[in-house]
């Protein structure tokens, strides 16, 4: 018999992958030319390499919902590209997660495994634009607009940002 999931875990699941989207997506948007490419140090990824590792995480947590694990290394695309697939690997999972079909495996599982490291990553990106001299504005996330299911690059504008 297939695990079963509470609508509220469902349902938190799902915000998280739209706040993924929403502070991922303010991240790579209007990025500095060159930044793809940019390397803080010699053992640091480039924004472009943690942009595709974050793609393979949804990849690989659409593979645990669907009880068939499996990770995949993807060679990274064009910033502009990557940008593209990482909201489709959103959007995949967020269709999974809404498709009514059984998780096979725990909520709390996908969380802490795939989506927290996502959002560890989104953090990296923000943090690398700094570095690079192309900061993106702060911005009270509390009050931001994230809604279930949006996880496209279309996002609401911000409510609250500062510098």
């Amino acid at each position: 018999m297939a695990p079963t999931t509470s609508d509220s875990k469902l349902e938190l699941l799902r915000h998280t992958v739209a706040t993924v989207a929403y502070r991922g997506g303010k991240a790579v948007r209007h990025a500095p030319a060159g930044f793809a490419d940019f390397r803080a140090a010699e053992t640091c990824r480039t924004p472009v390499q943690i942009l595709a590792h974050i793609g393979d995480l949804f990849d690989w947590a659409i593979s645990i919902a669907e009880g068939n694990q499996r990770w995949h290394d993807s060679q990274p695309l064009p910033w502009d590209k990557e940008i593209v697939r990482f909201h489709a690997a959103l959007k995949r999972f967020d269709d999974f997660l809404a498709s009514g079909k059984a998780l096979q495996a725990p909520a709390e599982k996908l969380f802490q495994g795939p989506i927290a490291d996502a959002l560890s990553h989104v953090g990296q990106i923000a943090m690398l634009r700094r570095v690079a001299g192309g900061p993106i504005r702060g911005e009270s996330y509390f009050v931001a607009e994230m809604k279930v299911g949006r996880v496209g690059p279309d996002q609401a504008a911000p409510i609250k940002e500062f510098d």
